[in-house]
């Protein structure tokens, strides 16, 4: 058993030319919003993670991007909702380059981008609201049914339900990916945030602590195997929760008849849930300390982890583990007869994801990645998705 370094602590590049289609994460840091912005109107963005190649960072996390609204439409009763952000410019420091590039893809978004980066919106018609309220209209069109469109109507107020808005609205934020059309020539810096970790004390009592962990949560109800724990924190609960404050990252709220009323409105709705609830997973038979997720405009998409404290200190502070999977769309299973949110199975993408906004804050003191021989690398979850693993776990340091 040994500790290994986290990819993202690649060597450093010296300059680099970085090839058309290479896909760069980035975080919006202004407001889009289709109804209200205008054609042309100035977007910016910062660099999220490190881009690596061949095993070195070309393009660190923390270039500030610019570029312009290239065509921004409000949905309509005909026309969907439709934005473009085109970015031309990357610069950290006094390091400029132009560049090249579309979105090429969404972060747990409800809308779509095509090959030229146009983002569209939903069809509000088509989403569960519009089609309630066209019910209800045919219902009271009808002299025999006219009093069971009453009682829907009712209902539907009853519950709180509002019209679903098709426009697109992204708050600062909010993550895309971008996609190079052309060769990035940049001989800015290749040193982000994590030139500044420090090494891992003790690494052989930190491979033993982690060996020791369980990996695998445990489904309330009913009991089945289910999530795998592959993400370790050491610090103070107010330490971790402070760094996935600022990473963006919000407190679910706890699963009971008001959150899932909530649940249930966001979906009719087609809108996010940033506080959704989550199922109860134990972890040697105990519930979560607190849970956090990221989420933009779906409760369909979510990253999401539960985080569990662990018996004793390293390094003088709290040990904590999560287990950290990608919501990636709801289904209605058969076999437990209720819906379910499907995930991701390569979770490793997920725990690269949840250390790479952890580092980008700054607050992470060390980081390593550690071998559990003893995980399983294929395993199923409680609802029956697969989960890919190479059973490693990655630790930080706060």
């Amino acid at each position: 058993m040994k500790t290994a370094v986290f990819a993202l602590m690649a060597i450093p590049a010296i300059a680099a030319s970085i090839p058309a289609g290479t896909e760069i994460g980035i975080r919006l840091t202004d407001k889009i919003a289709s109804e209200t912005a205008k054609a042309n109107a100035a977007v910016h963005a910062v660099v999220i993670a490190p881009v690596v190649i061949d095993g070195r960072i070309v393009l660190p996390a923390g270039p500030q991007l610019t570029g312009t609204l290239k065509e921004a439409r409000a949905a309509s009763a005909t026309d969907r909702a439709q934005v473009q952000p085109v970015f031309s410019q990357i610069a950290m420091g006094p390091y400029r380059a132009n560049l090249s590039a579309v979105i090429g893809g969404l972060e747990n978004s409800r809308e779509t981008v095509d090959e030229k980066g146009v983002i569209a919106g939903i069809d509000g018609a088509e989403t569960y609201s519009s089609r309630i309220g066209r019910g209800i209209a045919k219902l009271q069109n009808s002299d025999r049914f006219a009093g069971l469109a009453g009682l829907i109507q009712g209902a539907k107020q009853a519950l709180r339900i509002e019209d679903a808005n098709a426009n697109i609205d992204y708050e600062p934020g909010v993550e895309m990916t971008l996609k190079l059309t052309a060769p990035l020539d940049w001989h800015g810096p290749t040193a982000g945030p994590e030139a500044k970790l420090q090494p891992f004390p003790d690494q052989a009592a930190l491979v033993g602590l982690v060996n020791r962990q369980p990996f695998r949560t445990i489904a309330a109800e009913p009991p089945r195997p289910s999530d795998m724990t592959n993400v370790m924190f050491i610090g103070t609960e107010a330490e971790v929760r402070s760094a996935f404050e600022k990473a963006g990252w919000s407190s679910a709220v706890r699963l009971s008849m008001e959150s899932k009323l909530e649940t249930a409105r966001a979906l009719i709705e087609d809108r996010g849930y940033k506080e959704g609830p989550m199922s109860v997973l134990l972890l040697d038979g105990h519930p979560p300390d607190f849970s956090l997720q990221k989420g933009n405009n779906t409760f369909a998409q979510r990253h999401h982890l539960r985080v569990f404290r662990r018996p004793g200190t390293f390094a003088g502070k709290p040990i904590w583990v999560c287990s950290s999977t990608h919501d990636t769309g709801i289904d209605y299973s058969d076999r437990d007869r209720t819906f379910i949110h499907r995930v991701d199975p390569k979770i490793d993408a997920e725990r690269a994801k949840v250390v790479s906004d952890l580092l980008f804050t700054g607050l992470v003191r060390s980081l390593a990645l550690v071998d559990r021989p003893e995980v399983p690398t294929d395993a199923s979850n409680a609802t029956g998705d697969v989960l890919q693993t190479d059973g490693r776990m990655a630790v930080l340091l706060f």
